[in-house]
């Protein structure tokens, strides 16, 4: 049996930086501001031979409890409390401070396996903070330097001694917790055939919208607990945290991503690594559901939202949430359609649901408009239907003729799925007017019911076997 373990400890001390370290990847942000790190993030370590669960913690601090910090501090210590160790972490180099002491009598009231880490231990004049470390009553503790990578062998004879051998080097199949979301995933085989769906393979999905629309919130309700912070405050998620449950037996992988303002209204550091870690779950999702707050609802970030998330080629689903608040919700629900259709051409039939994340209200009509765009999103035409529809349409309405040549389409087939993309091969391809692609793109859209997710066509000009040959006299 694998083993998980919490890194605790107060604000700016170096955890997120460990834990980059120990799973071999930049998930967390980190920067010198303290408290960057708001939600609990899992991840899969691996230290010197031992794989286990790693969790990073937000930063410990007293607060009251309906406070931001209050609710960080909750999330936390559930943290700890899900946790087998905990890798109590202090800086050697600015010593120990009030908090310390009280996070140390915490833990141990917690009675669980508690690691005691000083980093920052390379630093010139760290020697006297490690010595303090000693008065937590903790046990020794370990010197290492997180950003350097030093002391890495002794912290995991730290860990097996603290949890025992047995369950250090326990064999079993690791499961992932946690997805790298900077490298993109897959794109399956490009066959032409028209394979059966599989609704059983474990789906991504990112939830992306403008700070304070409740994002978070929705996500908890989906997972009948309070996974994810909180809050009446406007940009509480930083991270792009993964969560996982099953939905009628299958698998969803959900990230919540922060909040996405303005670029022009984007200056800190932070904000910026924020909205760069959300775009990467943007680009490792294969639906994303845009949330958009009903009561004001297709603000000009919004329509830019939906319309980075269709460019990046993901399948896309409208979340008109805090419908709990709405009054006449038939008045605004047809207000809604109309503005849907009208400001959103480029994704015309996209699925739009009104939710209530506070609720749960609609939160079963959403999952399966998910599971319907990605099935659509996923889907192949055989060569044969895509030659005899497009034959029909170039009879109902044909190419224009160019400087007095009609342009032909000869061929067509399809490439790729997710997203769909198709290939032409046609006369002067580069002389046809992007009014005729929007109408075939239009076509595909009706004849194959394929809404709402983007749909690619590249045109290729046909090869004249004859070209630069002299003719023969």
């Amino acid at each position: 049996m694998s083993f998980t373990v919490a890194i605790v400890g107060r604000p700016n001390v170096g955890k997120s930086t460990l834990f980059n370290r120990l799973v071999g990847k930049k998930l967390a942000l980190v920067d010198d501001t303290p408290g960057v790190t708001r939600d609990r993030r899992p991840g899969d370590a691996r230290l010197m031979g031992l794989t286990f669960t790693i969790i990073d913690t937000a930063g410990l601090e007293e607060a009251d409890e309906e406070s931001l910090q209050g609710r960080m501090r909750a999330q936390t210590e559930a943290a700890i409390d899900e946790a087998d160790l905990s890798l109590f972490v202090v800086d050697a180099k600015n010593g120990l401070t009030p908090v310390d002491t009280a996070l140390a009598e915490m833990l141990r009231r917690r009675g669980k396996p508690v690691v005691l880490v000083a980093n920052k231990s390379e630093a010139r004049g760290s020697d006297s903070g490690f010595y303090d470390a000693y008065t937590l009553g903790l046990g020794e503790p370990t010197p290492i330097s997180a950003e350097h990578g030093e002391g890495m062998l002794d912290l995991r004879d730290a860990i097996v001694e603290a949890i025992g051998k047995d369950r250090a080097y326990a064999k079993e199949d690791v499961a992932v917790t946690n997805v790298d979301i900077s490298e993109a995933a897959g794109e399956g085989d490009d066959e032409d055939e028209e394979p059966v769906y599989d609704d059983t393979k474990p789906l991504r999905v990112a939830i992306v919208g403008r700070p304070n629309a409740g994002k978070s919130t929705l996500i908890n309700r989906f997972l009948g607990e309070d996974r994810l912070l909180t809050g009446p405050e406007a940009g509480i998620t930083r991270d792009s945290i993964s969560v996982e449950w099953d939905w009628r037996g299958r698998t969803i992988k959900m990230f919540d991503t922060a909040g996405m303002r303005r670029k022009a209204r984007v200056t800190e550091k932070l904000e910026k690594l924020s909205v760069a870690d959300a775009l990467r779950a943007i680009r490792f999702a294969e639906t994303v559901v845009i949330v958009f707050d009903a009561t004001i609802p297709f603000e000009k970030q919004d329509l830019q939202i939906v319309d980075l998330v269709l460019r990046e080629g993901r399948a896309a689903v409208l979340a008109f949430n805090k419908w709990d608040m709405i009054e006449d919700r038939q008045a605004v629900l047809a207000d809604l359609r109309e503005k849907t259709d009208r400001l959103l051409p480029q994704a015309r039939g996209i699925r739009a649901v009104p939710i209530s994340g506070q609720t749960g209200w609609g939160l079963d009509k959403l999952m399966q408009s998910i599971i319907d765009t990605d099935r659509v999103w996923n889907k192949r035409i055989s060569t044969a239907k895509l030659n005899r529809w497009l034959e029909t349409q170039q009879i109902q309405h044909p190419p224009p003729a160019v400087s007095g040549r009609r342009i032909k389409l000869k061929y067509m087939t399809q490439v790729k799925a997710r997203p769909p993309a198709f290939m032409i091969s046609c006369t002067r391809s580069d002389a046809l007017p992007e009014s005729y692609t929007r109408y075939l793109i239009n076509g595909l859209r009706a004849d194959f019911d394929m809404p709402s997710v983007p749909i690619r066509i590249h045109f290729r000009s046909a090869e004249n076997p004859f070209e630069g040959k002299k003719r023969r006299t």
